[in-house]
């Protein structure tokens, strides 16, 4: 006859992670024009030895951009480690039209930062024959996320701004968290708060 069941308790709750951080970031991950394999806060994470993804040579030309900012958190904390990922069209507005990988990864420092190089995208087709403005999709990973934050980086004083059919969904007194300011030129600056006074648009998908 079975013994007495023992009641273990409720498992405890976890967060997203821990991450295993092999093949997120890659050599050259944050560099789309390059493939420098050092640029980015966290270059550390990558083996020397890592080999299943290397920098992709691309055929496109267009305007070099620099995207940088800083993840912070509702108390206006900085979030390390986060992952910061970006995909976009190429300069014609294409995806998947050249060899331009049009992907980007990056880990954030201890401070929050992270950096890319890239092409400026051109303005892709949207929903029922519009146009959009040219931006970049953003995604972000990190501790005490529960799933992937989405949300896109628009160019301030693009043209099309007033006319792009999902910035439109946004109420218009939240656009500007969605805008990358421009600091000089060919560099423009993206930070993203994940909570509370100036929280940037999130898009469910």
């Amino acid at each position: 006859m079975p013994g007495p069941v023992r009641s273990l308790g409720a498992t405890p709750w976890q967060t997203v992670g821990p991450f295993f951080h092999y093949a997120l970031p890659w050599p050259g991950a944050a560099d789309l024009v390059g493939g420098d394999a050092n640029l980015g806060a966290r270059p550390e994470l990558t083996p020397a030895d890592h080999f299943l993804l290397q920098p992709v040579e691309n055929d496109a030309s267009g305007e070099a951009i620099w995207l940088e900012g800083r993840i912070v958190d509702g108390a206006g904390e900085p979030v390390p480690d986060a992952l910061v990922e970006i995909w976009q069209a190429d300069p014609e507005g294409r995806y998947g039209g050249s060899s331009f990988r049009g992907l980007g990864r990056a880990a954030s420092g201890d401070d929050g930062s992270y950096l890319f190089r890239t092409l400026k995208p051109g303005r892709a087709p949207g929903p029922g024959n519009t146009l959009q403005a040219a931006h970049l999709a953003v995604g972000v990973l990190g501790r005490g996320l529960l799933k992937r934050l989405v949300t896109r980086a628009y160019f301030e004083g693009d043209d099309g701004l007033e006319t792009d059919p999902i910035l439109d969904l946004v109420p218009a007194a939240r656009r500007s968290t969605l805008l990358a300011r421009r600091v000089e030129r060919g560099r423009y600056r993206f930070d993203i708060v994940l909570q509370g006074d100036g929280e940037t648009v999130f898009f469910e998908f």
